[in-house]
């Protein structure tokens, strides 16, 4: 009983302050309210008026996996990469293999014979596919093709691409044959943007987006599908929703607005104090797999 009329009294004295901010709108302050019914979400929103304990506290009550915001996610991949000593070649890999994997469970059977087009953009997404179709390849899908939006610079990016086209995999930088409809894929994989990616699309990038909209394709997106906003998902009127969604690491907040068939998390490589950091309440990965479906 103490307890609560602790909480009871701390809550008044929270929207006593939110009430007195000078740099506030009035009308915003009382939407927050409603909306923020719980001290535990008063103190997730301004976690600058309470303690840090607190606001964790309140995001990991939740025993759902958790979205991040494009910043988190971001600020995960420099925690991997600076304080747990992870190298994006480590990362590229076992994203690819994630990547790889999920699209065998989906169509490993139904598109083992057909054709498949990887679009691979400049960055670290576009290297996840360079991955992918290398295992594809080697998973036993018979008819694959890279495209490179353009010919990579970096080494490690081209050390991919032979990798790919030792295993087998056709390289291709030219989009117009595929924008044909008589050589369109049965199966594209969207390596185009990461979650760095802010709109709007650049005019070099839109045949290549073209093709990963065709509606006479199916569709796998790696993390984020290519000209959504990372945390907004996609812009008005686009066509481009796709079939299987493979997120990395933890789904980011553009998850929440697919609409296709199967959501795969794939990454099963966070440390777990990265994890607890984070509070991503990710759920139990069965026996070895390296992808659960979330849907």
């Amino acid at each position: 009983m103490t307890e609560f009329k602790f909480l009871v009294c701390l809550s008044f004295f929270a929207l006593f302050n939110y009430f007195r901010l000078p740099n506030e709108d009035w009308m915003l302050l009382r939407l927050k309210s409603v909306v923020n019914k719980t001290l535990g979400s008063f103190v997730h929103i301004y976690p600058h008026h309470t303690s840090r304990t607190m606001a964790t506290t309140s995001v990991c009550s939740s025993s759902s996996v958790r979205y991040l915001g494009q910043e988190e996610a971001i600020q995960l991949d420099q925690d991997l990469f600076h304080e747990y000593k992870f190298t994006l070649e480590q990362l590229m890999e076992l994203a690819g293999l994630s990547v790889a994997t999920a699209a065998y469970r989906v169509y490993g059977e139904s598109h083992k014979n057909s054709p498949v087009l990887a679009v691979a953009g400049p960055g670290n997404n576009g290297g996840d596919a360079m991955v992918a179709v290398r295992h594809m390849k080697l998973f036993g899908f018979e008819n694959v093709t890279l495209l490179n939006t353009r010919p990579p610079t970096k080494e490690f990016f081209q050390a991919l691409v032979t990798q790919a086209e030792q295993s087998g995999v056709k390289i291709a930088d030219d989009p117009t044959p595929f924008l044909e409809e008589s050589s369109r894929p049965s199966l594209v994989i969207d390596g185009l943007f990461g979650f760095s990616f802010k709109p709007p699309v650049r005019a070099e990038m839109t045949p290549f987006l073209q093709i990963l909209s065709a509606p006479a394709s199916t569709l796998l997106s790696i993390d984020i599908p290519s000209g959504w906003d990372v945390e907004e998902g996609p812009p008005a009127n686009s066509p481009l929703m796709p079939h299987t969604l493979v997120s990395l690491s933890a789904p980011k907040k553009c998850a929440s607005f697919f609409q296709g068939s199967f959501h795969f998390l794939g990454g099963r490589f966070l440390p777990p104090k990265l994890v607890e950091k984070y509070c991503l309440n990710l759920p139990q990965y069965p026996a070895t797999d390296s992808v659960i479906l979330l849907k």
